[in-house]
């Protein structure tokens, strides 16, 4: 967007009034602009919204003369000696929330170093140099320095619950990739949890569930939207301030 003519018009119009209404003019813009780009820059989060943990529905069952049969179909089959645990695309299961982390880290350093230099006033032809009976070159420096510095870190977190997910993928090597996420609605806000990772098919127990901490490549997501949310956290002036751009 070029503004050069814009503003070349109003000058030329009306001189130093025509700068002051071409600013004024200006003005309104860049605020709907700063403002739109705040509210585009903010991280909305509702059901759905991230393709990475949406429920994966099963393949459709393939027409009679494409797969072989009328009766049959592949992909919704099951033997009267399998159980049902999931392995197929589509499939439901299970996974139970324990995760527990605890970490604790402390360090501590002590450094001290002292020097010092003495330089005795030279005697020429058997006199020391003195003026009125004061040595003149002689010198004495001295100087230490110590540093000592402690820190500790400590942080925990427990979640725990559980949350059915779908299998999106079954790998090469059997493996299952499974996605999903729970909503829960509690007064004027939303709670939600999102789960994404792969499963192993002999991890899963008799009654389709797997635990949290048997599940690669685990992405886990817990947060929550609504009025709560919004009042515990910063406004995004406060977050421009304390952000990398702001130099002071």
């Amino acid at each position: 967007m070029n503004l050069l003519p814009f503003f070349r018009s109003r000058i030329a119009n009306g001189g130093c009034k025509g700068w002051v209404s071409a600013s004024r003019a200006l003005v309104v813009p860049l605020t709907a602009v700063v403002l739109t780009g705040c509210a585009a820059g903010a991280h909305m989060t509702y059901p759905g919204g991230d393709d990475r943990f949406t429920a994966t529905a099963p393949p459709e069952p393939r027409p009679a003369f494409d797969n072989g049969g009328a009766i049959f179909q592949a992909a919704s089959s099951q033997s009267l000696f399998e159980d049902y645990k999931a392995r197929r695309v589509g499939d439901v299961l299970t996974v139970l929330l324990a995760e527990r982390t605890n970490a604790r880290k402390s360090a501590g350093s002590a450094t001290s170093k002292e020097s010092s230099v003495r330089m005795n006033n030279p005697v020429i032809i058997g006199r020391p140099v003195t003026r009125d009976g004061n040595p003149l070159f002689e010198a004495e420096v001295s100087g230490s320095r110590s540093f000592e510095g402690q820190g500790d870190a400590s942080q925990s977190n427990l979640l725990e619950g559980s949350i059915t997910v779908t299998v999106a993928e079954v790998l090469p090597n059997g493996n299952l990739r499974v996605q999903g996420e729970k909503w829960m609605r509690i007064n004027q806000g939303e709670e939600f949890i999102r789960l994404r990772g792969i499963v192993r098919p002999v991890d899963i127990r008799a009654d389709n569930s797997v635990l949290s901490t048997q599940v690669a490549d685990a992405q886990l997501a817990y947060g929550g939207t609504g009025t709560i949310a919004h009042s515990s956290s910063p406004g995004w002036l406060t977050r421009f301030f304390n952000s990398p751009a702001w130099p002071f």
